[in-house]
């Protein structure tokens, strides 16, 4: 679907079967990985990101934390990557994909605590030791800016941003 908004795309969208068939594949995953309505936003709670990343895509969602009824979505996002990004390691791609889901969501939880989960657990050590990575340290510290912590989430629980991260697949 992203490649229908390519530069070198018309004005006028090629819209055939293999379109359609990816339209409806996303909309019934969607509805899939969460069966309960949005969250309507309140400011006063905590924030959750849950991210993921595939070879070729990172997905994120942004949960309200309702504590008697869990975590609700409030948004959604995938981002294809580029040639580039797709060579970074495993620990790049998905610390990638958190500073891209903060980055995402920005409005709604700057100056407000937020936990985001990954089913990377080195990612968990981002904030707490010194890496040899230029590009890891650049990104360290950019997310001072953020009251986040990061947690570990099993691959297998981490479902919604697992499915946004393997849209393209």
């Amino acid at each position: 679907m992203t490649d229908l908004t390519g530069k070198r795309i018309p004005n006028k969208v090629p819209w055939g079967e293999k379109e359609n068939k990816a339209f409806e594949q996303l909309k019934t995953e969607l509805c899939k990985a969460t069966m309960e309505p949005m969250q309507i936003v309140d400011f006063s709670k905590p924030y959750v990101i849950e991210v993921d990343s595939s070879d070729s895509t990172i997905g994120a969602v942004l949960l309200q934390s309702m504590l008697e009824q869990g975590n609700k979505p409030v948004a959604f996002a995938s981002q294809k990557l580029t040639s580039t990004q797709k060579s970074w390691s495993t620990i790049e791609k998905e610390a990638f994909a958190a500073i891209w889901a903060l980055n995402k969501f920005r409005n709604w939880i700057f100056n407000k605590p937020v936990t985001v989960y990954s089913d990377h657990n080195p990612l968990t050590y981002i904030n707490e030791s010194a890496t040899k990575s230029a590009k890891l340290m650049r990104w360290a510290l950019a997310l001072q800016q953020y009251d986040v912590v990061f947690k570990f989430k099993a691959g297998r629980a981490n479902v919604v941003a697992d499915c946004l991260s393997r849209l393209d697949n």
